[in-house]
């Protein structure tokens, strides 16, 4: 009751910015069911800048609407941020306990915050949950420094982590997503530009957040949080789709079923942004629109995105792990006891299916270590080349591949020099009778 009164209190409120060896061939021809026609993405009528939905385990892109067209992304720009203390906290080089001191940029940052001042302390996790919860530029702010000494050597972790991530239109000039004008005039950066990222680099970042961090949402799902004890109100996350308002009567109409993340956005230049993510029966799905005209738009247009996602594909396993690949049952070996050795797949392979269908006229193509390379002794596991299989699915625009290393089912141990010789002996005459038999 008292967190459905303080969420009712706070929702006016919401109107301030956040800041060498190939071969190709058919498998799994044979369905058994036909999957429904799946509607085109323009049926959606999405009132977006951009727009995209993906599947981060396949990587597939189910929705893409401008999706890499660079925009200002205001505080989903938390995300990176959120990602490297994660992190460097993961890693031990700080703990969530640690306890840091507030400086002087944090305490002048403006847009949301929790009004810290310099000189105040809180804990690595206490500020985190105020970045994650409240977006708050001043928490963020704090970490950062924290974290690389002054807010712009994080920005170069940020932007470093960016490119080795693959986002190809990101740039960040501070940790928040605050436009350069709204920074402390003191500590803005020396080089000219804004902070930009497409809705697809905004995904790409999603995906590395729920795979490298899975316990994610034990920060991104808290509906509210108590920053100090003599706060009046606690801080409430902007995100009002989290299943679990569906029972809080303001946010109930935009709570989603099995949605625990991420990050929402808004500034005037960047209109609302938001990267959610949900999991339905096993599949999680992350979707990012970017420029909607208010706060409750950036929610509906998500809940379109997603639901185009789970209503109209499911992933669907190709290929198991394990399995031996048609027209390769082995490899040569050699100065082995055994000349070949058998070869199957180290892990399955799954495609994005459209829903009730199988995953049919799956092709590949392999590529083997060149042979002298296989000499014994050789070990169970061992790598002897890898094979691509591509899908081209109805509903989705690309084919989609997947590559999957190929690898010895058994051991080799190495043959005795008597072995070997009495081979040699054996493969000499074999050439030579070979050779004779030709000349007639």
């Amino acid at each position: 009751m008292l967190l459905n009164m303080l969420m009712l209190s706070a929702l006016p409120a919401m109107a301030l910015a956040e800041g060498t060896t190939a071969t190709t061939t058919t498998t799994n021809t044979a369905s058994t069911t036909t999957a429904s026609k799946v509607p085109s993405v323009s049926s959606l009528q999405l009132q977006v800048r951009s727009a995209v939905l993906i599947e981060p385990t396949t990587g597939q892109v189910l929705l893409s609407v401008n999706a890499d067209q660079p925009l200002p992304p205001a505080s989903m720009t938390k995300m990176m941020t959120e990602y490297l203390i994660a992190d460097m906290v993961k890693k031990g080089k700080f703990k969530w306990d640690d306890v840091v001191t507030v400086g002087d940029n944090a305490s002048k940052t403006i847009g949301s915050r929790i009004f810290l001042d310099a000189n105040d302390q809180h804990t690595v996790e206490e500020l985190y949950i105020a970045m994650a919860v409240g977006s708050a530029n001043d928490a963020t702010v704090a970490l950062a420094e924290y974290a690389a000494g002054s807010e712009q050597e994080f920005v170069k972790l940020m932007n470093e982590t960016a490119k080795k991530f693959g986002m190809k239109t990101a740039h960040f000039i501070n940790s928040t997503g605050l436009d350069r004008a709204d920074m402390p005039e003191k500590y803005r950066p020396s080089a000219e530009g804004e902070t930009v990222m497409s809705a697809m680099d905004a995904a790409i970042l999603g995906k590395h957040i729920v795979q490298d961090h899975p316990d994610f949402s034990k920060y991104t799902a808290i509906q509210s949080y108590k920053f100090r004890p003599r706060d009046k109100n606690p801080i409430i996350n902007w995100n009002w789709m989290l299943e679990a308002n569906k029972d809080i009567p303001n946010f109930k109409a935009y709570a989603y079923p099995g949605l625990d993340g991420l990050k929402t956005g808004h500034t005037n230049n960047a209109g609302n942004c938001f990267t959610g993510t949900a999991e339905r029966d096993g599949m999680r799905l992350i979707s990012v629109v970017m420029g909607t005209k208010s706060e409750a738009q950036r929610f509906t247009e998500t809940r379109k995105v997603l639901d185009y996602g789970f209503n109209n594909f499911e992933i669907k396993q190709a290929v198991a792990g394990k399995s031996k690949v048609e027209g390769l049952d082995s490899v040569e070996v050699k100065k082995g006891v055994k000349t070949s050795v058998g070869v199957v797949t180290d892990a399955p392979v799954s495609f994005m299916v459209p829903k009730g269908s199988d995953a049919k006229g799956v092709t590949f193509k392999t590529q083997l270590e060149p042979a002298d390379k296989l000499v014994a002794p050789i070990k169970q596991g061992t790598k002897v080349g890898t094979i691509t299989y591509t899908y081209k699915a109805d509903g989705i625009e690309k084919p989609q591949t997947k590559t999957v290393n190929l690898i010895t089912s058994d051991e080799v141990e190495k043959g005795s020099w008597l072995r070997l010789f009495f081979r040699a002996i054996k493969e000499m005459f074999g050439d030579l009778f070979d050779g004779i038999k030709n000349l007639f």
